[in-house]
């Protein structure tokens, strides 16, 4: 008998590592047509409707764009963290919070308000997206606290804060006791990218800001200090380059990307604090920074593939009838096999002959 064994490889495969990534979506793909099948669905056209049907028209097109724009802006905070070997999971609770901030400030606008105090609310939200990580980076660098709880925590403690003020004192007088606060004033919402669509200049932000974090992690010597001493601390140490100057940079700037991300939700689509104003964009963002390789241009492509798949999983339950959650399985079966394949970038599979018949 020959067994299969893992053997590790001379150096990391460099095909493996952008192959993982379209293997991981083939294999989710057929996956997904033997869930369809189990549930007694037809694959081809469960098929066409997650993956083809978002993309018939400018107004399918113009939806993806919506849902990559708070996407790709936590993935690339969280990117910059990964890469810096800051591990951050609470993109979600810094998205909240900057969308209470931004809602804040919105509030703030009336009628009469000029046409360019949208600006100030999208500086609201990047501005408590950022106190919201500089805290987790406070108590990392302080009291050396484990980020993957202190993020993950005040997550929860963000979406608290978000309750307490949709039912209390940011709550709608006029709004029959409903929890969400007044309706944004025109000035203070995002203005649209496509007339007739709910696209707004987000999306536009989003690739620019990808864009320039690509050219900043590639040509930046700050950008050079960051990654090194992610990828090889001892090295950083010995170069001179700060450990804790990387854990500030990433987090402040994750945190300002994810208040960025709220104040484009609750400015835009939304128009107004409701009691969840992210779907979970956060937790899902960390999907896509994985399977955009931790690259600011993977991730813009990443975030793609996500914001198709939610949407589908959308159609999916209003035209077949299938569960709202099956989008939401996919999602993680897509994370799942990504990090399996993973494997192979360090290793190889060979069948391994066994001498003495053992």
């Amino acid at each position: 008998m020959m067994p299969l064994r893992l053997i590790p490889r001379a150096e990391p495969s460099r095909t493996m590592a952008v192959l993982a990534p379209l293997l991981a979506i083939g294999l989710t793909l057929l996956f997904a047509m033997l869930l369809l099948s189990a549930l007694g669905k037809s694959p081809i056209d469960g098929v066409r409707v997650f993956f083809v049907a978002p993309m018939q028209n400018l107004r399918g097109w113009s939806e993806i764009g919506l849902r990559m724009t708070p996407l790709l802006l936590c993935a690339l905070g969280l990117a910059l963290c990964y890469r810096s070997n800051v591990w951050n999971i609470g993109a979600e609770g810094q998205l909240v919070m900057g969308g209470i901030a931004a809602g804040s400030v919105a509030l703030l606008a009336g009628a009469e308000t000029s046409a360019s105090f949208f600006a100030l609310v999208m500086l609201a939200g990047c501005a408590g997206g950022l106190v919201w990580g500089g805290l987790i980076a406070w108590l990392r660098d302080r009291f050396n606290a484990n980020e993957i709880l202190v993020s993950l925590m005040l997550t929860y403690v963000a979406q608290y804060l978000l309750m307490y003020l949709v039912h209390g004192p940011l709550k709608d007088p006029n709004g029959y006791n409903f929890p969400y606060s007044a309706p944004f004033e025109l000035p203070a919402m995002i203005p649209t990218l496509l007339p007739a669509t709910r696209l707004n200049i987000g999306f536009a932000i989003a690739l620019v800001v990808a864009l320039t974090m690509a050219l900043f992690l590639a040509r930046a010597f700050a950008g050079f200090r960051l990654q090194v001493s992610g990828q090889a601390p001892a090295a950083a140490r010995m170069a001179g380059f700060s450990a804790r100057e990387g854990i500030w940079i990433s987090l402040l700037a994750c945190g300002a990307l994810a208040g960025l991300a709220g104040a484009i939700e609750v400015a835009g689509p939304l128009g107004q604090l409701t009691p969840s104003i992210s779907p979970g964009y956060g937790f899902t963002a960390i999907i896509v920074a994985w399977l955009g390789r931790l690259h600011p241009l993977g991730c813009v492509l990443a975030a793609f593939v996500m914001s198709v798949v939610t949407i589908g999983g959308e159609l999916a339950q209003s035209r077949l009838g299938l569960p709202n959650a099956l989008g939401s399985v996919l999602q993680g079966l897509l994370l799942l096999t990504l990090l399996a394949l993973d494997v192979l970038i360090e290793s190889r599979l060979r069948w391994v002959g066994v001498r003495g018949g053992r």
